[in-house]
């Protein structure tokens, strides 16, 4: 992997955390159209360049964050993340797997596609209109609609906010409570990543791989920053267009991109 292509991942990765479109399926993508060998680098790297995206979040939202005296907001969020770490470590293999086969990612992000068309008519009648309103029974219920994530192809953002609106949240309120949500189990998974796991293939820990050489420093640091600055306009973006258009052209876009995919894995690839 060479600077232009750890940019452009980078760029995907930005643009497609905080969107309900799976952010794995157009990195999974991206690298077999540019041949990138799968190695352990690799891996580490489309998952570590979270932490830039992890840092839109705060930045954006920073007086939610650092407002010490509403400890009910931490406690929800601590909460909720709990059933993606217990769940995400049991599967952490099995997830793994998957991503080596496109297919699959292609076929989920079809079907989480047509769900969002129909999602808005489904729930029309939100009662929960701000994080302030959300219970930690609800915050718990979220954070398992989020282990659905756990495959890839249908989208941690997706996922939890359907959740958030199973719950009774508004668009804008769940949209929100996914990015907040987003912090604690991209951290997790991110710190995982780079400080505890062994990888199979080189038997090194994340952080050795980050400093074998000059160059894995030198692309950590340029996808992390790439992330941060795209998902910062991401994520006001996306707000905007649910407020308005809801997330039938959201569902549109995995159909098509996963009808392309399809395609393109099974018979150009």
């Amino acid at each position: 992997m060479n600077t232009l292509q750890a940019f452009l991942i980078a760029i995907i990765e930005g643009l497609t955390e905080y969107l309900p479109v799976s952010s794995t399926a157009h990195m999974v993508f991206l690298s077999s159209y540019f041949g990138i060998q799968e190695d352990d680098f690799v891996k580490l790297f489309q998952v570590s360049i979270q932490f830039g995206a992890i840092l839109a979040v705060v930045a954006l939202y920073w007086k939610k964050f650092f407002d010490f005296s509403k400890v009910s907001f931490y406690l929800k969020l601590v909460c909720a993340v709990i059933p993606a770490l217990v769940l995400g470590k049991l599967f952490d293999d099995k997830i793994e797997a998957i991503l080596g086969n496109p297919i699959p990612i292609a076929i989920v992000l079809i079907l989480g596609g047509v769900v969002l068309l129909f999602i808005d008519n489904y729930f029309q009648n939100p009662t929960v209109l701000k994080e302030e309103d959300i219970s930690i029974k609800k915050a718990v219920t979220i954070g398992f609609w989020q282990c659905l994530a756990m495959m890839p192809g249908t989208s941690r953002s997706a996922a939890s906010i359907i959740g958030g609106m199973q719950q009774g949240l508004s668009r804008h309120a769940a949209a929100e409570f996914s990015f907040f949500l987003a912090v604690p189990t991209m951290m997790a998974v991110t710190c995982y990543s780079v400080f505890l796991k062994t990888y199979e293939s080189s038997q090194m820990k994340g952080y050795e791989l980050i400093l074998k050489s000059d160059q894995n420093i030198q692309l950590f640091l340029i996808g992390n920053v790439v992330a941060f600055v795209v998902a910062v306009i991401a994520i006001k973006f996306f707000i905007e267009i649910i407020k308005k258009y809801g997330f039938k052209p959201w569902g549109w876009y995995r159909i098509i991109v996963g009808v392309f995919l399809l395609i393109y894995f099974s018979y150009i690839k």
